[in-house]
């Protein structure tokens, strides 16, 4: 991991652990995450699914489980239902995604777990070019987001960047090409969000697009095509237009770029942590560190 990440790590061990519900937490990448996470004192974990398999993995990974509640569930669906009944009545104050789909945590997480915000997911990513760290929405949640979800990931993703370090977060909407055309909607969307941030109906950022990839965080992209653009070349946020495009990006990132990611889901009563079934253990450690930072951070935040 990279010095990035780590400082964020660091930041949020000087809070207390935060209650969280470790959804579905019988498998063994799951349980060395929570090992990492209890050794940084980042966690005071709560776990659901079948005992036995839990018992077991958490032999495995060395993690006692003296002392931490474990609440039995027999499969998917009950364990995401019953971590998100303990946000709901306050007994945990984020939750994990174990060894679980996405959409069976989510499914409840939307049932009980929603707030006057819409939910999104943010990547924060670690790259070896890159001088800083590099925020990407929304690869998780949001299919394909029309003008208005747009504005609302974007607003999510500029709030978490805030929370996290970042003062006037530069917002990069993606699209193909940088000139806005018609026949290419994303373009649109992108130019849209632009004026929308102008006045102020996205707020505490700066907003410009249509950028392609290159345009958005490339100096010498954005010098051959000159481009003239706050963001360009310097970019915190991307938003992609649509889940795929952005899931593809992620993980290309990922595997062809060196990135370390970590992910959170903003606009829930609670953070929720959804690592992939793949990711490894370090990943899920600087994804639980970030949800500590949004707990305890994110009312002050949004007072400014």
């Amino acid at each position: 991991m990279g010095k990035k990440l780590e400082a964020l790590i660091e930041r949020a061990s000087q809070h207390p652990p935060l209650t969280m519900a470790v959804v579905d937490a019988g498998e063994r990448h799951v349980m060395e995450g929570v090992a990492q996470a209890l050794e940084h004192r980042l966690i005071e974990p709560v776990f659901i699914g079948v005992q036995r398999r839990i018992e077991k993995t958490a032999a495995e990974a060395g993690v006692s489980l003296q002392g931490h509640r474990v609440v039995a569930a027999i499969s998917e669906e009950e364990a995401a239902r019953r971590g998100t009944e303990l946000a709901v009545t306050g007994e945990v104050t984020g939750l994990i995604k174990g060894w679980l789909h996405t959409d069976t945590l989510m499914h409840a997480a939307l049932a009980l777990l929603r707030t006057e915000r819409r939910l999104s997911h943010v990547f924060i990513i670690e790259l070896p070019s890159y001088h800083k760290l590099l925020f990407v929405t929304d690869a998780a949640i949001n299919v394909q987001p029309d003008l208005a979800q747009k504005c609302s990931i974007v607003q999510n993703a500029v709030d978490l960047a805030r929370i996290l370090g970042v003062e006037r977060p530069k917002v990069a909407a993606l699209s193909a090409v940088e000139l806005v055309n018609p026949d290419i909607g994303s373009t649109v969307d992108a130019a849209c969000l632009s004026k929308m941030a102008q006045r102020r109906q996205i707020r505490h950022a700066v907003v410009d697009g249509p950028l392609a990839f290159d345009n958005a965080i490339s100096p010498e992209a954005v010098k051959t095509k000159q481009i003239e653009s706050e963001v360009a070349g310097d970019a915190d946020i991307l938003l992609a237009p649509e889940l795929d495009a952005d899931n593809i990006l992620v993980k290309g990132l990922e595997y062809f770029a060196g990135g370390v990611m970590a992910g959170v889901v903003v606009g829930a009563k609670v953070p929720i942590v959804l690592p992939s079934r793949s990711d490894p253990p370090i990943a899920r450690l600087a994804s639980v560190a970030i949800a500590s930072i949004m707990h305890h951070r994110w009312a002050e935040v949004l007072d400014e």
